[in-house]
């Protein structure tokens, strides 16, 4: 907990002897408490997010807890690519579900994330880093399953790959392209996508074999560096077997300008899926409909033209 602060100039309505005896709602600790002993603690709350929380112990061990509801598969992930892969991934410890929570104890990889310090690295080490973090990849594209699927068989979730009211939903199993596309067609067809536009972006459907492992979201904030070169891929509870080109078409996908600038140089080092991901982004206009931007207007002119 850090020390308490001064509300002597923020008025009536503080009151600071409550505050003073309150809790944390993270470590139980009130800061009356804190003052009444020379405890100084290295559990450290380093990451909160909606339903969960990362605990650091010291610079050896990392706690997570998060809600018990699904997707539960990072334990299981972690576990299948130490055994089956060179990838830098945090050997997972023990796991359990306890009063409604998840929790995962893992060792602390070295390193910060890349989100961190990115700004202050040279043009060559943000090079070397994607360059590096592509060649583990490899390591994925060789585990394949005759099903779109979790590890353990379970539908897949993602952030992106279904966009608009099937957003982190499970989905699937799927065991071919083609109920892979009836639930891409369902999610157009929920929000009136005219039947004509649905058809015409089927036919631009790349094959999604061979269903492949993968990441899904390698966002600047879940790769760790060190020094100037990669020492983990973490955040592996939404990876399972997808489309071929999934991993490189969601590399695409960024909301902050630095994770942009990541991803674009990512992909320059990744098995390439343009046309692939052309598609998906296509499907996204759609799944905004009616409301089209740009991307989506220029669908629908491409395709009367």
């Amino acid at each position: 907990m850090e020390r308490m602060p001064d509300y002597s100039l923020r008025g009536e309505f503080y009151n600071p002897a409550s505050v003073f005896d309150a809790p944390c709602s993270a470590c139980t600790w009130s800061y009356a408490r804190q003052e009444d002993c020379y405890y100084h603690s290295n559990v450290k709350l380093t990451h909160a997010n909606e339903d969960r929380g990362v605990w650091s112990v010291g610079s050896q061990l990392i706690i997570k807890e998060r809600d018990h509801r699904p997707p539960q598969y990072e334990a299981g992930n972690l576990r299948f690519l130490k055994e089956h892969t060179n990838l830098p991934v945090p050997t997972c410890m023990k796991d359990w579900t306890e009063n409604l929570s998840h929790f995962i104890v893992s060792e602390r990889l070295p390193g910060v994330t890349l989100d961190i310090v990115w700004p202050q690295l040279s043009p060559d080490a943000r090079r070397r880093i994607a360059k590096q973090t592509a060649d583990y990849l490899v390591g994925l594209r060789k585990l394949h399953s005759p099903r779109i699927q979790s590890l353990t068989g379970e539908p897949v979730w993602s952030t992106f790959l279904f966009p608009g009211r099937g957003q982190d939903k499970p989905h699937g199993p799927f065991s071919n392209d083609q109920e892979l596309w009836a639930e891409f067609d369902k999610g157009l067809a929920d929000v009136n996508v005219p039947k004509e536009a649905r058809q015409h972006l089927q036919r631009m459907m790349p094959a999604a074999t061979p269903y492949t492992f993968t990441h899904g979201e390698l966002r600047n904030v879940n790769i760790l560096v060190d020094n100037g070169n990669l020492t983990g891929i973490i955040s592996w509870e939404k990876a399972g077997y997808f489309p071929v080109w999934w991993e490189y078409a969601s590399a695409s996908v960024s909301i902050r300008q630095e994770d942009k600038e990541w991803k674009n140089l990512l992909r320059e080092y990744m098995p390439e899926f343009k046309e692939a991901k052309e598609f998906w982004w296509d499907f996204f206009a759609l799944s905004r409909y009616p409301n089209l931007q740009e991307r989506g207007q220029a669908f629908f002119r491409k395709m009367k033209a």
